[in-house]
């Protein structure tokens, strides 16, 4: 008896360690990586695995032309959008995607495909975009490498480096319309007592030049909740930009009061009162 409950309970220890065995992994031949990127106010991330040359042949052999790669080794390299896009001109929606390529010796098809997990099992019916790009010669890169080697507020560049290829994919986003949506919702959704969100989204706009009439709703809004020193100045750059140097005059007056007026923790800078200052002469002028 005392042998059958002995041997009971080693099998109710080998079934409850079994789980704990299978959380154990090895290190990977190809370690994963993950590359993320704002472009304006769009993040794009890309995870994905770096095998190494090890001095192989890469093109042509170990990845052969004009077949469906996985773009690196392991699993499906994901990219994941959080806002919509533009690839090589064309719309890309917000979401998760695999992200395949097919390597051609002057023409590489890149492939974003609506299945982002599991493994590189390619099914083509869930292709949501495909465009052509030319692969560039490039300095010698023994890891596989996913980066952003040139980035602006409105796009960026997308690259594939490996052995001694690159290959560079065109990516924009319209961030001006993004910055106007949310700055709309924003400012809906301020609080009574907020000047800051409305002063922070009108000198956006004017700061780049769009959306006049809502800078000016929202400028003035700002005004109307808590006159400072920042909102009547960027109310009387507007108006000289507008061609009404006296009215730009009279509220940079306003401006320069509330900065006197000011508690010492939120006065603006002396450099700040003195360009403003210089600002009214000429406008006097």
């Amino acid at each position: 008896m005392k042998t059958t409950r002995f041997s009971v309970v080693l099998a109710a220890l080998a079934v409850t360690a079994a789980p704990a065995l299978s959380q154990l992994s090895t290190p990977l031949p190809s370690p994963n990586a993950t590359v993320s990127q704002m472009v304006g106010m769009t993040k794009i991330e890309v995870v994905y695995s770096r095998p190494s040359v090890k001095g192989r042949t890469i093109w042509g052999e170990l990845v052969p032309w004009d077949k469906v790669w996985r773009t690196g080794a392991n699993a499906v390299t994901k990219i994941t959008l959080d806002g919509d896009v533009m690839v090589e001109g064309q719309k890309l929606a917000a979401g998760a995607y695999g992200l395949y390529t097919i390597p051609g010796k002057t023409e590489w098809t890149i492939i974003f495909n609506t299945v982002s997990t599991g493994g590189p099992d390619y099914v083509a019916e869930k292709d949501a975009l495909k465009v052509k790009v030319k692969p560039v010669a490039a300095d010698m890169k023994e890891l596989f490498t996913i980066g952003f080697p040139a980035v602006t507020s409105e796009g960026a560049t997308l690259a594939f480096s490996w052995e001694k290829l690159r290959v560079p994919v065109a990516i924009t986003v319209d961030t001006k319309a993004q910055f106007l949506a949310k700055a709309k919702d924003a400012v809906a959704k301020a609080k009574a007592d907020d000047w800051q969100t409305p002063l922070t989204a009108a000198r956006y706009l004017y700061d780049n030049k769009y959306a006049q009439d809502e800078a000016g709703a929202w400028i003035d809004k700002s005004i109307a909740v808590k006159p400072t020193f920042g909102n009547q100045n960027v109310k009387a750059n507007a108006l000289a930009a507008a061609g009404k140097p006296k009215d730009a005059v009279a509220m940079a007056e306003k401006a320069l009061a509330a900065a006197a007026a000011a508690p010492a923790d939120m006065k603006p800078s002396p450099e700040a009162i003195a360009a403003l200052e210089k600002k009214i002469a000429e406008w006097k002028k």
